[in-house]
Order: structure tokens, then sequence, then C-alpha cells
């Protein structure tokens, strides 16, 4: 979804042109779609969005990262970074330091696979314990993953991967990988659809283009939604997703939200249900990027709508935050997700039953992909550009 390495990237292969090649995902998108007519959307779209009033100012924290994907705020004030291409940083006392953290496991670092993004555990002060998603394995046989270590101040150790997604895919695209803990103290990991597999994000028995409920050994809960299905993955948690990109958990009412690209336009922003299917491919309000149909339906009975879609811009939210703090009053419950394609950052205004009200723009300014969107403990909004030139900002009230 609006990732530049698209432009190049595996659909133009030996077995046709772009065009033969979506309209064969196409075909097979329409056989599993059942017949019923089209609905009429009900989602508010988003367009033409104000710029936010709110006055604010923006510090620099660190640049030189080599496109920062997520970060994590430790009890000492310091921060971790996860770097695309590069690995874990720490940002002490203000400072980048210039050594890696060590211990990570290799990454696949083409396309958009790298190290992604990164948790700490919810006991984090006793143990520890620190979670990154990765993309790994090769140009031919890659997936999503997640390593878990212990840090100690400077490296990790005892590391090991606890979960990979499966099956494996031959494309370099959708690894999605975001992670976050539920209150009970288990972690969501959002998975791509892998591109080419789109269909597979309706399959069940296959760990592309779902949100993966697991412990904190990589385990799936036995009162996951479908651990006790024949041939179901254990550990989904809700399927038919197709390239996610932020998903956050609101720490006053343990709501989960979710943004995903579509194509061409079609961008969501979804309140995660456990055991819910969100559509992708079979009803979506997304075309596919040469203009053709992708499904004729936006809606259909058994699948859940988003709360929100970004028609006809290309918005392409990454990183996703649900802001709780002091510093900012008038955002307070509000959703802020990054953008991309935008590169801004979208206010989404929520009421007390969760609709989307309005929507109003932040950060056009700074003419950076927004990556990542976190709220520091002093509440205080920290985003992470996008960028071979990657920074860390701070934003506080002006």
């Amino acid at each position: 979804g609006h990732e530049v390495h698209l432009a190049y990237g595996p659909i133009y292969g030996p077995e046709g042109s772009l065009l033969a090649r979506v309209q064969q995902f196409n075909a097979r998108v329409l056989a599993l779609a059942p017949a019923q007519p089209d609905q009429e959307p009900s989602r508010p779209h988003i367009t033409d969005p104000a710029a936010d009033p709110t006055p604010y100012q923006v510090s620099e924290i660190a640049a030189g990262l080599d496109h920062p994907w997520s970060l994590a705020f430790l009890p000492d004030g310091a921060m971790l970074v996860t770097e695309r291409n590069g690995g874990l940083r720490l940002i002490r006392d203000g400072k980048l330091s210039q050594t890696p953290v060590g211990g990570l496991p290799e990454a696949f670092k083409q396309g958009q696979g790298g190290y992604l993004d990164i948790a700490l555990d919810p006991a984090f002060a006793a143990n520890g314990l620190v979670y990154v998603s990765f993309a790994e394995g090769d140009e031919n046989a890659n997936h999503t993953a997640i390593a878990r270590g212990r840090f100690d101040g400077a490296a990790l150790h005892d590391v090991s991967v606890i979960f990979r997604n499966a099956p494996d895919k031959d494309t370099d695209a959708h690894f999605s990988g975001r992670l976050a803990f539920l209150p009970d103290g288990t972690l969501l990991l959002g998975t791509g659809d892998g591109f080419q597999y789109r269909e597979q994000a309706q399959d069940k028995t296959s760990g592309l283009g779902k949100i993966m409920r697991l412990d904190t050994s990589g385990h799936a809960p036995a009162d996951n939604p479908f651990a006790a299905e024949s041939g179901a993955r254990p550990e989904i948690w809700s399927y038919g997703h197709r390239n996610q990109q932020g998903l956050a958990v609101d720490p006053a009412t343990g709501t989960v939200y979710q943004t995903e690209h579509g194509a061409l336009s079609g961008d969501e922003v979804n309140v995660i249900v456990k055991g819910a299917n969100y559509g992708w491919p079979i009803a979506t309000y997304s075309v596919d990027y040469s203009g053709s149909v992708i499904s004729p339906y936006t809606e259909l009975e058994g699948t859940t709508q988003p709360i929100a879609v970004w028609k006809p811009e290309r918005f392409a939210p990454s990183g996703l935050a649900v802001y709780r703090g002091a510093l900012f009053p008038a955002w307070d419950g509000d959703l802020l997700a990054g953008g991309l394609a935008a590169k801004q950052v979208a206010r989404l205004d929520l009421d007390a039953t969760g609709k989307v009200t309005g929507e109003t723009r932040l950060f056009a300014e700074l003419g950076q992909r927004i990556r990542d969107i976190r709220i520091g403990p002093d509440g205080a909004v920290y985003l992470l550009t996008d960028e071979d030139d990657g920074k860390v900002l701070k934003v506080t009230p002006k």
C-alpha cells in the first residue's frame, strides 16, 4: 500500500504484464465473494480535512536514523528505536548512541522487509523483556517473525524467535508487523497479506492478512476464537486484513484500533474485535493500482465495516496512537494516524460511541513520511520520519 518499493516489485514477473497479474488476482477474489447485491457505502469517507488549530512546537530528538520504524519508552527515560534497514538503537539523555544494540537475529532487509515494531513486556521493570517484530528469510521464502530478548541497558541477551508466521511467501512487501499488548497481557501481531496472496487473508489455515494473539512465549492462548476450529491457525484473533501499519490499544478503555492500507485509496480505520472478519479482499472500498475493480462489494454479510475510510485520497496510514495525556487536552481520546503518502498526521475525533465525527491534519509543514507515532509518558507526541536520514521528533504545546 503506497510504498515506493511496489513500483518495481515482484508483480512484474515472467508470468505476464502488471495488468495480466492484476486480472488474475481479481478473478480469484471474485470467486470468493458470494452473489449478493452491493450496498451503498455507509462509512464516513475522509475528504479535505482542515488544519488542526492546536498550537504546538516540534523539536528534534535524534537524526541520522535509517528509516526508523518504531520506538519504546524505557522506565529510566531512555528510548529504544528500531531501524528498518539497521537494527535497534538507544537514545539516552537526548543522545543517540552510535553503537547499535546487539543481539537481534538477522533480518530480511529487502523491499518493505527489515526490523519493524518494538514492544516492552508489561512486566519490563521486573523482567527486562523486549519484543521486536521483523522480516525473516530470503527473497524466495520469508515471513514476519517476533524475537524476544532481555535488555540490560546496552544489549539484548537470551534472544529467541518466539513466533514465525506461516506460510512463507516470495514477495518483499506487506509484512505488517505491528505489535500491541492487550490489558490481559497477551500480545497482538498484525500480519500482511503478502501482496500477491490477497485471497489468503480470508483463509484461516493461512497466517497471511491476520491479527494474531499470542502469549508472551509466542503460543496461542486457548481462548482465541478459532483455537478449536479444525485446520484454522489457533493464533488468529481477526482476519480479512491487507497491509496493516497501525495498531493501538486505548489505555483508558482497552479498545483496539487499527489502520491498514488499501491499494489505490480506500485506506481504513478499524476497531478490532475478537473473531471478526474485516473483509479484505471480498469487501473493500479500495480499487487496484491499475484502477480495476478488486471486488464489487464494499459491504458483505459476515464482514465488519471500518469506522472510517480515506477515499479518494491515498493517505497510507502508518503508526497509530490514542492520545491520552495532559499536554493536549483537546485531543484526549482521539486517534493520531501517521501518513506516509500524505506526509502528515491525521487527528480523528471520536465521540463517546467510538464514531469518527471529524478529522484535522497536523505537521504538514514537515514534508516527511510519518512512519510511527507514540505518546510519551509526559504526554508529548513523538514522531518517526520514514527517510534515509530519519528523525525522532517531539511535539509539545507552543
